[in-house]
């Protein structure tokens, strides 16, 4: 979900016979499910892949905040108020363990972040749509969040240890926020008339660009192979974006809510959904920066970034200086 644009390095998946003795051995432990450690010999493919999964990731969870910020001061009660700061909170907690992640490969958080601003690593492309009322707080928790639960719990599984071991944390948070969001989407479907029009109004513009979420149809993601083979990657797009489909329609059903495609029908033969597929043009346009919110987004980023500096600069400032106290006190 997180990694909507993220290319394998290489060719392709190289044969047992185009394999360095290295190569060998690493892909039999990935094979046998022992974990990466930072320290253990990786090629650099497998880096390269980790380091701009994990950055975009984590680029979303921090992004993820500003649509969710906005509501902050504008929710109708103080329970609610609360809730969504708290939620605000552990996306700003996500991040930050993910930067963590992507530090233990040799990546600072400060590049990172440089290439977020510059455009050479991406978020998710939901982050570029608007929130209009409060309940696209609600969409956002349901729809967004429980994409995101679809997408990250193999990703507990994956190969490298610090990854998977972060996502654990996560993944109890994000049920937490799927939860929320879509008891917001109860109290609307069954409140007023007019909640229930605002309800169906934040399914019908948070449908598709959830079920982008998951990236490009596999037809046309040529570098997913590598990536399963290496396990940082556990499932392919389309499966699961089918699962989040046949998993979400049953509860927009049980709102009496309509899911907003008339292609939509279930086919006992596959045992799910058929469904229509988001507009990837739309899809690509988003995140190539053409969205309703990019600008908007970047930046808040790059203020944040520009307003930071003098405590990343006195926290610098302070290191050396305890450095230096130490290397005098031996």
């Amino acid at each position: 979900m997180y990694a909507q644009m993220v290319k394998s390095t290489g060719r392709g998946v190289k044969s047992p016979e185009e394999m360095t003795p290295e190569e060998r051995a690493f892909q039999a432990r990935i094979d046998a499910d022992e974990k990466i450690e930072p320290r253990d010999w990786m090629p650099d493919g497998y880096r390269k892949n980790l380091i701009r999964q994990i950055g975009q990731h984590a680029h979303s969870e921090i992004v993820g905040q500003l649509p969710e910020g906005n509501w902050i001061t504008r929710a109708p009660t103080l329970e609610r108020k609360m809730i969504l700061l708290a939620k605000v909170q552990d996306e700003a907690g996500h991040g930050l363990y993910l930067y963590a992640a992507a530090e233990t490969l040799g990546v600072s958080r400060d590049a990172m972040t440089e290439d977020l601003l510059s455009g050479r690593m991406k978020y998710s492309s939901i982050f570029n749509y608007p929130t209009l009322t409060w309940a696209d707080m609600g969409a956002v928790g349901w729809l967004v969040d429980g994409a995101a639960i679809m997408n990250q719990v193999p990703l507990q599984r994956t190969s490298y240890g610090p990854y998977a071991r972060a996502m654990v944390r996560i993944c109890k948070e994000e049920s937490f926020h799927q939860r929320q969001g879509f008891d917001i989407m109860m109290k609307m479907a069954q409140g007023s008339p007019a909640q229930k029009r605002m309800a169906q109004d934040a399914l019908n513009r948070f449908w598709y660009p959830s079920l982008m979420m998951f990236g490009p149809s596999d037809a046309t993601s040529v570098h997913s192979a590598q990536s399963m083979a290496w396990r940082i990657k556990i499932n392919s797009n389309d499966e699961l974006r089918q699962k989040f489909v046949d998993q979400t329609v049953p509860q927009a059903e049980y709102l009496g809510l309509t899911v907003p495609d008339d292609g939509l029908a279930w086919n006992a033969e596959k045992g799910g959904y058929d469904f229509t597929e988001p507009d990837w043009e739309e899809f690509f346009a988003v995140l190539k920066g053409d969205g309703p919110c990019n600008a908007e987004r970047l930046q808040a980023r790059q203020k944040a970034w520009d307003d930071g500096a003098w405590v990343r600069e006195g926290l610098l400032a302070h290191g050396r200086k305890r450095r230096a106290a130490g290397i005098a006190a031996q």
